[in-house]
């Protein structure tokens, strides 16, 4: 277990899409108002790792078209969020830009590559469990490690947001953050 705990662990800490919108969001918009993002995406992992223990990531391996298409969704998706990144501006109070909801990050993970990567893989520890009940080891220790990992980027990225109060800053660094959401949208296809 503590083996399983550890890859998911530096699995998810790894900047990926989840990574740099939790930054992102909180280096714009604040920690408190991006946790429900936060709290979003902790329980998305954990559903996505807990339908791959139940043998849908074998599903989708075993049927290349079916993978080719969530590939391509997932990364169409992601560049449209690299071009709201690139273009973003400071949120301000009457700003309608909001942070991801709750669900909206639930929702994410369904077409967040990096997570079904690294629960198919993990998934592959625990080969002599039943399937309810890998499934539930891995949903329970994907969810408790991706809310220390998101904990941690979103309060990293809240920390930016008094040193981003300039422009010009502000602007390099969601430019820095679109480019590197950008390249992993074409990491999706690898």
């Amino acid at each position: 277990m503590t083996a399983l705990f550890g890859f998911v662990f530096f699995g998810l800490f790894s900047p990926g899409p989840n990574v740099i919108l939790l930054t992102s969001s909180g280096a714009r918009f604040g920690f408190r108002a991006t946790s429900p993002h936060l709290f979003g995406v902790a329980l998305g992992v954990g559903v996505i790792a807990f339908v791959t223990g139940l043998g849908l990531g074998t599903l989708i391996e075993a049927f290349p078209i079916l993978r080719m298409v969530l590939m391509v969704i997932a990364s169409l998706w992601i560049l449209w969020m690299a071009w709201k990144l690139w273009h973003a501006k400071p949120a301000q109070a009457r700003d309608t830009d909001r942070p991801f909801t709750f669900v909206q990050a639930v929702l994410f993970q369904w077409v967040n590559p990096k997570i079904w990567a690294v629960a198919t893989s993990a998934s592959a520890m625990l080969t002599d469990l039943a399937p309810l009940d890998q499934a539930v080891i891995l949903g329970l220790t994907f969810s408790g490690a991706n809310l220390g990992v998101c904990l941690f980027w979103t309060y990293a990225g809240s920390l930016l947001k008094s040193l981003l109060a300039d422009p010009k800053k502000w602007q390099v660094f969601m430019r820095m953050m679109a480019v590197a959401l950008a390249f992993f949208s074409g990491l999706v296809f690898l």
